[in-house]
C-alpha cells in the first residue's frame, strides 16, 4: 500500500527509491507490527476480559496452572491484526506469496477462533473435536499445496532440497509434493498449538524460527545470493522477508503481555495460524528439512504427545492398565512435574531453540 505510494513519488523524487529495498521495509514492518501490538494490546486485552473470553484450564494439569483459569484468551487476534496491517502497509501487494501467507494466517486463525469460542461457550478446556479441527486444517492445507503446485514455474519449486549437501535435491513428483506440503503445514500448525502451554513458551521460538525463515526467503529471492549459496532461486520469495518481519514484531509485542505471569494467552487463534504460516514459509523457500531442525522444539513436543498416547493405549490393551512414558505430556509439563519452575522450562526451551536455529542457518554455508 505505502510501497505503491512511494514508488509513485519516486518518479519525481528519487529519494523515495530507498523504499524499494526489502531490508528497509523489513525493519519498518517490524516496527509497525510492534507498535500496533503495544498501542492496541491493553485495549484488546480489556475487551477480551469484558466479553468473558477467558481460558479454561485442564483440571488434570499441573496444580500451579489452576490460578490461570479465566485469563483472557484469543490474544492471537492481536498478532494477526498486527501482521496483516504491517504486511499491507510495507509489502508488495502484487506478490502472490504475500497474499497466500495472509490467507493462510487468516484461514487457520479462523479455525482457531471457532475452537477457542467453543471452549468458552461450553465452559471447558475442549473445543472442536480432533476430527473437526483436523478436517478443517486438511482442507486449507491441501488448498495451499495445490495452489503452490499449479503456480510453480520451475522444477526447483517442487523438489525436496537436502541441506548440508551441495546441489542435492530430490524430485518428489506431484503426489510427493502435495503430501509433503500438506504434512508440513498441518503438522506445523498442530505442533505450535501443542507447545503453547506455558507463558511465553511458544511465541518466542515462533519468532526465532520465522525470523530465520525470513533470512532464507531474502536469500532465496535474490538470484545473486541464491547462486552463491547453492540454494534454489524462487522468484518473488524475497518479499516474504516483509511478512516474516511483521510476524517477528507482532510476536515480540505479544510477548510483552504473554510473559510470565501472562495477561493474555494467544489461544488456538494464534497458535494454529502462526504454525501454519511457519510451515507455508518453509515450503515456499524449499527448507522443509531445515524447518524440522530449527523447529525441533515443536517436533519433540508433538512426538512426546504421540508417544505418550500410543504407549498408554498399548499398555492398557496388553496389561489392563495404561502406563506412561512421561510424567505428563506435552514435554514441558513433564519437566514441571519434575520440579522445574515454569520460567525455567520456558527460558531453557528458548535457549534450545536458539541453538537449533543457528544450526539451521549454518546450512547456508556448510554444504
Amino acid at each position: 500500500m505505502l510501497l505503491e505510494l512511494f514508488r509513485w513519488l519516486a518518479e519525481d523524487y528519487s529519494a523515495f527509491n530507498v523504499f524499494n529495498y526489502i531490508s528497509l521495509r523489513a525493519v519498518l514492518a517490524v516496527i509497525t507490527s510492534l507498535l500496533v501490538s503495544f498501542i492496541f494490546g491493553p485495549w484488546f486485552i480489556r475487551k477480551l476480559g469484558d466479553y468473558s473470553f477467558g481460558q479454561y484450564i485442564r483440571a488434570d494439569g499441573p496444580e500451579g496452572h489452576l490460578v490461570k483459569n479465566g485469563t483472557p484468551t484469543m490474544g492471537g487476534g492481536l498478532i494477526i491484526i498486527s501482521v496483516i496491517i504491517s504486511s499491507l502497509l510495507w509489502g508488495d501487494l502484487s506478490n502472490r506469496f504475500m497474499w497466500l501467507l495472509m490467507i493462510v494466517v487468516v484461514g487457520f486463525g479462523f479455525i482457531g477462533l471457532i475452537d477457542d469460542y467453543s471452549k468458552i461457550k461450553n465452559k471447558k478446556a475442549d473445543g472442536l473435536s480432533a476430527l473437526q479441527k483436523y478436517a478443517l486444517q486438511s482442507l486449507l492445507g491441501l488448498g495451499v499445496a495445490i495452489y503452490l503446485l499449479i503456480s510453480s514455474t520451475t522444477p526447483q519449486e517442487t523438489e525436496l532440497l537436502i541441506p548440508f549437501f551441495k546441489d542435492l535435491s530430490i524430485p518428489i513428483g506431484i503426489t510427493g509434493f502435495l503430501l509433503l506440503t500438506y504434512i508440513v503445514i498441518v503438522g506445523s500448525s498442530n505442533a505450535v498449538n501443542l507447545t503453547d502451554g506455558l507463558d511465553g513458551l511458544a511465541i518466542m521460538p515462533v519468532v526465532m524460527v520465522i525470523s530465520a525463515l525470513g533470512i532464507f526467503a531474502y536469500l532465496t529471492g535474490n538470484s545473486i545470493f541464491s547462486t552463491y549459496l547453492n540454494i534454489p532461486y524462487i522468484d518473488g520469495a524475497g518479499e516474504l522477508t516483509i511478512f516474516c518481519a511483521a510476524i517477528a514484531g507482532a510476536g515480540l509485542g505479544f510477548l510483552w503481555f504473554n510473559a510470565y505471569p501472562a495477561e493474555v494467552f494467544m489461544g488456538d487463534l494464534g497458535s494454529l495460524s502462526l504454525g501454519a504460516a511457519m510451515g507455508t514459509l518453509a515450503v515456499i523457500v524449499r527448507q522443509e528439512i531445515i524447518l524440522m531442525i530449527m523447529a525441533g522444539l515443536f517436533v519433540v513436543e508433538t512426538l512426546s504427545v504421540a508417544l505418550q498416547v500410543s504407549y498408554f493405549r498399548y499398555t492398557k490393551k496388553r496389561y489392563g492398565e495404561g502406563r506412561r512414558i512421561f510424567l505428563m505430556a506435552p514435554l514441558h509439563h513433564h519437566y514441571e512435574k519434575k520440579g522445574w519452575k515454569e520460567t525455567q522450562v520456558v527460558v531453557r526451551f528458548w535457549i534450545i531453540t536458539m541453538m537449533l536455529v543457528l544450526i539451521g542457518l549454518a546450512s547456508l554455508k556448510i554444504r
